[in-house]
């Protein structure tokens, strides 16, 4: 069945995972997408391409599971640029795609000749989508990022913490995945544009743009109430910051490491959690305590006695038993779940495909992340491991751009592929 997006063609020049994450998506719906990596370098600029993980002793640019990952169904060619000819081929394959993507610093395509103005001589409705730390314009836009940067930047880091600890942060690489996915809207609403207008655009960017704009409740609330995230108190990211939920936070299981969310909307809820924990074995003899916190207000301005309370009882639990206890009761809850519970023991995996077995042309048989959009007419497909460094670019010279096997083999010679 032919993908949702195999009449798109992408001259892709994305790398790590908030750019390359972003074209993972149209590959797995049918858009070909054809990665333009830097022979002399090896295509190291991703620097994924040969770091861990690994599936085995084997090392090296082909072998970065990482870069396999964010990488899959999508072909992958070396050129050149520092040659005239590598500069000649890019400009052919532009002319034959519908869409140029990366997410370099600032001002490196223009740098190498082919900004947007150079783009649009080429192609007249081409679609250019950048995604860079701060954008192209601006006091910001000649500075470098990564994720933890835009995390900072952008007001996340701050929003997350626990009483008495400084910012804590929503984890190494949010901003990657979430700018990946602001890129691939970009990409596609720019597409959709061009297919109703004729007009192609440049569509720039910024990641740390991105993460600000999920702190929306939070810059909402002081610019109408003035209300500060954080009060002199700290910050509990654990509690629900605005609709009143007490208990509302992560608590131990019996175990090591083992935790599970709880949250009580009302007391009703409320109600229904202290009679599950006055009918446990483990706490019939201790359980008057839970008769104080029957009134929503009681329990939002006690909630570090109630927390603590909370946590001695579910630090004797086992997560997945309590866990359904409660789902029999209708309280919001939720096991702490580690990678290998929910990618292989939880239920929900195989059925959803969501982590599925494909080849790599060196690796073999690895796991791969799925597509979490189960769409009932086009559904996503992911057929192959990414690409090894050239693995297609005989493939794409000869049968888009019609160059015959002697003039690959003189490129090569040449060093512009």
């Amino acid at each position: 069945m032919a993908g949702a997006l195999s009449h798109i063609r992408i001259c892709d020049f994305t790398g790590q995972l908030a750019g390359a994450g972003a074209t993972k998506w149209l590959a797995a719906f049918g858009a070909e997408i054809i990665r333009i990596e830097d022979p002399v370098k090896e295509g190291r600029w991703d620097i994924l391409r040969a770091t861990p993980p690994f599936v085995d002793e084997r090392r090296g640019v082909d072998f970065g599971g990482g870069f396999n990952n964010h990488n899959t169904n999508k072909k992958g060619i070396t050129l050149n640029l520092r040659t005239d000819k590598g500069k000649q081929i890019l400009t052919e394959i532009i002319k034959k795609s519908d869409a140029v993507t990366e997410n370099f610093a600032a001002g490196v395509l223009e740098k190498w000749g082919f900004g947007y103005t150079d783009l649009k001589r080429i192609k007249q409705d081409i679609v250019y989508v950048s995604n860079c730390g701060f954008g192209h314009n601006g006091p910001y836009s000649r500075f470098k990022t990564w994720g933890p940067i835009v995390q900072a930047v952008s007001g996340l880091t701050f929003s997350s913490g626990l009483p008495g600890q400084p910012p804590a942060g929503w984890g190494y690489s949010y901003m990657d995945h979430t700018g990946g996915y602001y890129m691939a809207m970009a990409i596609m609403l720019a597409l959709l544009e061009r297919d109703n207008s004729g007009r192609g655009q440049w569509v720039d960017l910024a990641c740390t743009d991105a993460g600000l704009s999920l702190n929306g409740p939070a810059l909402l609330d002081w610019t109408v109430n003035q209300r500060a995230m954080r009060q002199s108190e700290g910050i509990d990211s654990n509690r629900s910051q605005f609709a009143p939920m007490a208990p509302h936070g992560i608590y131990p299981c019996s175990g090591e490491d083992e935790w599970i969310a709880i949250a009580c909307r009302d007391d009703q809820e409320w109600l229904n959690l202290a009679k599950i924990i006055k009918n446990s074995q483990q706490t019939k003899p201790r359980t008057s305590w839970c008769r104080e916190y029957d009134t929503m207000a009681y329990r939002l301005d006690h909630q570090d006695e109630l927390d603590k309370q909370l946590a001695g009882w579910t630090s004797r639990q086992e997560k997945f038993s309590l866990q359904e206890d409660l789902r029999q009761a209708r309280i919001p809850v939720g096991a702490v779940q580690k990678p290998q519970e929910r990618i292989d023991q939880d239920p929900t995996t195989a059925k959803a495909g969501l982590w599925p077995t494909i080849t790599h042309s060196k690796m073999g048989k690895v796991r791969v992340d799925g597509i979490p959009a189960q769409f009932s007419l086009t559904p996503w497909q992911i057929n192959h491991g990414g690409p090894c460094l050239g693995e297609h670019t005989e493939q794409v010279l000869t049968e888009l751009l019609h160059k015959s096997p002697d003039e690959v083999t003189q490129l090569r010679s040449e060093g512009v592929i």
